[in-house]
């Protein structure tokens, strides 16, 4: 794969590939992030015609301080991961602020506590 000469460079190194049905409302969910930083971070791309085959630049990982993960199902929200893992949704809102808890993904990982 080739970089565009036109690209800025990338601070983090991580980079997604766009994939056909990937907004950046989608791509943010999954690295942990929100729209609004991927467009500080991409600000040559347009969010609204985003290109097969395209990549953009990703933030720095975010780091769950316990190491444990969820891998949200489908039907998962909030309240069934807290009541499965033994703590309270505000819990997990305060491990995980850029999740939208009204729009969980499938694939998307969430932070638990220790």
């Amino acid at each position: 794969m080739t970089e565009s000469t036109n690209q800025i460079p990338c601070p983090s190194g991580r980079f997604w590939i766009i994939k056909p049905g990937d907004t950046f409302y989608l791509i943010a969910s999954f690295v942990g992030t929100t729209t609004a930083e991927l467009e500080q971070l991409n600000p040559d791309i347009d969010p609204a015609n985003l290109q097969i085959g395209q990549q953009i630049c990703l933030p720095p990982e975010r780091v769950c301080p316990s190491g444990v993960l969820w891998l949200v199902a489908r039907g998962d929200t909030l309240y069934t991961i807290a009541l499965a893992t033994g703590t309270t949704v505000e819990k997990l809102l305060e491990l995980n602020p850029h999740v939208d808890p009204l729009k969980l993904l499938p694939g998307q990982t969430i932070c638990l506590p220790e």
